[in-house]
């Protein structure tokens, strides 16, 4: 089993939720609002010199297949997105039980 972040800029928010529907994922935790700064990209603090936020899903894949998917989409979503900072990431790590 595996688990990972979806960390993406809120603008972009549509967009990943059309791409989990597609993949029938309809199971997450989301976080909105979140503030944060990635390795080379510009900050996302909610305020006039950083505007914007960052949004998370947390999503638990019993199948890795699903997984695989949703990083092929990724991948995809990203092709069209020009600035690098906006692209969306996916952290993955392993999962070793669900209670």
């Amino acid at each position: 089993m595996k688990i990972a972040f979806v960390v993406y800029h809120e603008i972009l928010d549509d967009r990943v939720t059309q791409a989990l529907n597609c993949l029938n994922i309809d199971y997450f935790t989301q976080w909105e609002n979140v503030k944060g700064k990635g390795h080379k990209t510009d900050a996302h603090f909610g305020s006039r010199p950083y505007p914007g936020y960052n949004c998370v899903r947390l999503i638990a894949f019993p199948e890795e297949q699903i997984l695989q998917q949703l990083i092929y989409k990724i991948y995809e979503m990203n092709e069209g997105i020009e600035k690098e900072d906006d692209k969306i990431r996916l952290f993955q790590m392993p999962l070793e039980r669900i209670v």
